[in-house]
């Protein structure tokens, strides 16, 4: 059946041609349009965040100069750091300092005894059993000079016992515990239920 609309009454050809038009805009919305503002919306989104990064990274910049001088002091602090709580034990090292400032003191080590380290959660104990002999004026002397050291000793368990037979340069013998630290490179890893450890008082600077 064939239809012209050249047949049809004016209103129905109007009629005939705004249902056509009608079909035509939606078709172009459906297909064209709305997929061109969807694109456009997502690209403005886009847009919006690139602009955030941007200015984030401009304000990063700005920081750049503090964050190094923040780098430079904490590598500053860290070398310090490591020169009181080296990062590994040397007991020749240490051994060779003691009988160093023990000369200086006029005593003398009879006994060096390094122990076995206790490891804490950033650090490890290392005590060392040390027997002294001379003089308690000379004691003094040596625990003074040990506690200026920059590697960090302490003493204590300390036990004088006056010689029977003392001359004037051996007068008492003394046992103590020299205990020094030592930086770990990793930290320890706390065990489950444990509590942490108290903060050891420290005698040298």
């Amino acid at each position: 059946m064939n239809i012209s609309l050249a047949k049809l009454p004016w209103w129905a050809q109007i009629g005939a041609f705004t249902v056509l038009a009608a079909a035509g805009c939606g078709g172009f919305w459906w297909y064209i349009e709305s997929p061109a503002r969807a694109e456009i919306a997502a690209r403005q989104l886009q847009l919006i965040a690139l602009k955030a990064d941007v200015a984030t990274g401009q304000t990063t910049a700005k920081k750049l100069p503090a964050f190094r001088n923040q780098v430079a002091e904490l590598e500053t602090r860290l070398a310090g750091l490591k020169a009181v709580l080296p990062e590994e034990k040397d007991a020749a090292d240490l051994l060779t300092r003691m009988q160093t400032v023990a000369a200086q003191s006029n005593l003398t080590i009879k006994s060096f005894k390094p122990g076995a380290t206790v490891t804490k959660q950033l650090h490890a104990e290392w005590p060392i059993t040390l027997e002294l002999d001379g003089t308690y004026h000379n004691l003094a002397i040596f625990f003074d000079r040990v506690g200026k050291f920059t590697r960090i000793v302490n003493i204590n368990s300390l036990d004088v016992k006056a010689k029977t037979q003392p001359t004037p340069t051996s007068t008492i013998t003394a046992s103590c515990v020299a205990t020094t630290f030592v930086l770990l490179d990793k930290p320890a890893a706390a065990k489950p239920g444990a509590k942490p450890a108290a903060a050891a008082g420290t005698k040298g600077a």
